[in-house]
């Protein structure tokens, strides 16, 4: 019998951020190991064209949640969709709504975050920090509830080399920052953030360090951890390998990549390439929540959700393995065919600046606009390679982050519970994890059809031929005209003719 199913079991437990990835995950595993809770309250913002229920029918509805429609045939009577607003004051959530969160609330997930890099101050600190800071104070109101259960991230102190299970402090109070967005105006705001957020490379890092601060000072006397995941990646085990649905991070890449727009990133191959399944975080997270509802610690634990100092891949690794997929699953609607070089300091995918990137991409929207369709690959192109710089930052460096706390509570788990809530990163094989990353990718991101993939090799080789082929042409022009010009050319060309006659 799972100790930490049995938990939940009866319990009415508050999700915020659940139409994201991680909420989406966390949903899911509810109610698959624990269909007898009471109530998932989740806050949804209202939608244009979208009643709530649309909006919480269209996940349940989704594959995701294929294995929890048999498990629990009911799920759509265990989870009330909220209208809330998390940019507003109370989350302008009405009295009704509230008074039924603040009496029956158990359990808190703040799952909640805004996680672009580029954006800005104001927005990011109203999303990860001020919200936070409301969502404690309405659980400071809640006579029920047993545990608060903060998501963070691992990068929150990227500052910082080594990186231990406690929370740093930041040189401004987030309190001070708090009230200074009300009256400070976007352009003292843009001119102020770069001396604010010091060594931290963008506001999201720079905010979720905040909000750690404000969940310290603000937990009075709730019982509160905070779990920092690491690069969430597509699942691992469950419910099946390799569900993903967003462009976010190595998403992103591996599409941009499969469809050969991406050529070219700096990286360094033997930086740790700390990903991190989201499957296992959510598991990570249900055993938390559990731990710190009964075992009640008297202090904020962290746990680091991370896999580089248990079982490190880097990025040199990881390349090789995403492209060999490629070889064996490639994307059907490929424009170029992916190709890597690995030297000892960068990983490039051959084009070298960001103009060779964008010159393709500009031709392609010229045969668009003469076919009488929208150009858009320039505009795709710029975001790819906004994305791209952005993550140059984390995909050069390497961190060390202590995880004893986490090892802590993977002892104090049941043989059953660690099999059921498995976050042992341990038993990771990265070989087969990137094979279904890339799969998953192609089948719930992409929406493409597995019975193509011998149609999409054949592009492939066609693509293949063609480069080889252009690459053959250029190289004979070239070394015409160097023939026509050079009289060095000439005497070599002389020579290996002599040689070979």
């Amino acid at each position: 019998m799972s100790m930490i199913a049995a938990f939940y079991g009866g319990k009415s437990i508050l999700i915020t951020g659940a139409t994201g990835f991680l909420g989406k995950v966390l949903i899911e595993k509810l109610c698959r190991t624990s269909p007898d809770l009471k109530v998932i309250y989740i806050l949804v913002r209202p939608k244009a064209g979208h009643t709530l229920q649309q909006r919480v029918s269209q996940i349940i509805n989704s594959k995701l949640f294929e294995k929890v429609r048999e498990v629990c045939p009911n799920v759509h009577e265990k989870i009330r969709a909220i209208s809330a607003d998390l940019n507003q004051n109370d989350f302008a959530i009405s009295k009704e709504d509230m008074q039924e969160l603040l009496s029956c609330t158990n359990i808190i997930f703040h799952c909640a975050a805004t996680v672009r890099f580029d954006d800005h101050l104001r927005h990011a600190v109203q999303l990860n920090v001020t919200a936070t800071q409301q969502l404690l104070f309405m659980a400071s109101q809640m006579p029920k509830l047993e545990a608060f259960i903060h998501i963070s991230t691992a990068f929150s102190n990227c500052n910082l080399k080594h990186i231990d299970e406690v929370i740093y402090p930041c040189s401004v109070e987030p309190k001070k920052i708090i009230d200074s967005m009300e009256w400070w105006d976007d352009a003292i705001v843009d001119e102020i953030a770069p001396k604010l957020m010091g060594d931290w490379p963008n506001t999201y890092t720079y905010t979720k360090a905040l909000g750690e601060m404000v969940v310290q000072q603000e937990s009075g006397n709730l019982n509160i951890a905070i779990i920092r995941p690491s690069i969430v990646g597509a699942t691992w085990q469950e419910p099946f390998p390799g569900w993903v649905d967003n462009l976010n991070g190595p998403n992103g890449m591996i599409v941009a990549a499969g469809r050969g727009f991406l050529r070219a990133i700096r990286a360094s191959p033997l930086a740790v390439a700390d990903l991190i399944p989201v499957d296992t975080v959510i598991n990570l997270t249900l055993a938390v929540g559990w731990y710190t509802a009964v075992h009640r610690p008297k202090s904020t634990l962290i746990y680091h959700c991370t896999s580089g100092n248990l079982n490190p891949c880097n990025w040199g690794k990881m390349g090789c393995q995403v492209l060999s997929t490629f070889e064996k699953i490639p994307f059907e609607k490929a424009f170029r065919r992916p190709h890597a070089d690995f030297t000892a300091n960068t990983i490039t995918v051959h084009y070298r600046n960001a103009v060779s990137h964008r010159a393709p991409a500009m031709i392609y929207d010229i045969y668009l606009w003469l076919t009488g369709r929208k150009p858009r690959m320039t505009k795709l192109m710029n975001r790819l390679l906004r994305t791209i710089s952005m993550l140059e930052y984390f995909i050069n460096r390497s961190w060390e982050w202590s995880t004893y706390n986490t090892e802590m509570l993977m002892s104090e788990l049941s043989p059953e519970d660690q099999r059921i809530f498995n976050f042992d990163v341990r038993q990771l094989n990265w070989l087969e994890y990137i094979e279904n990353y890339v799969l998953g990718v192609k089948k719930y991101l992409l929406k493409e059809d597995m019975a193509g993939i011998p149609e999409a090799k054949q592009h492939l080789r066609r693509l293949q031929n063609i480069y080889y082929l252009f690459n053959t042409v250029f190289f004979l022009i070239a070394w015409r005209l160097l023939i026509a010009r050079s009289q060095i050319a000439r005497n070599v060309w002389f020579f290996i003719r002599c040689i070979f006659a």
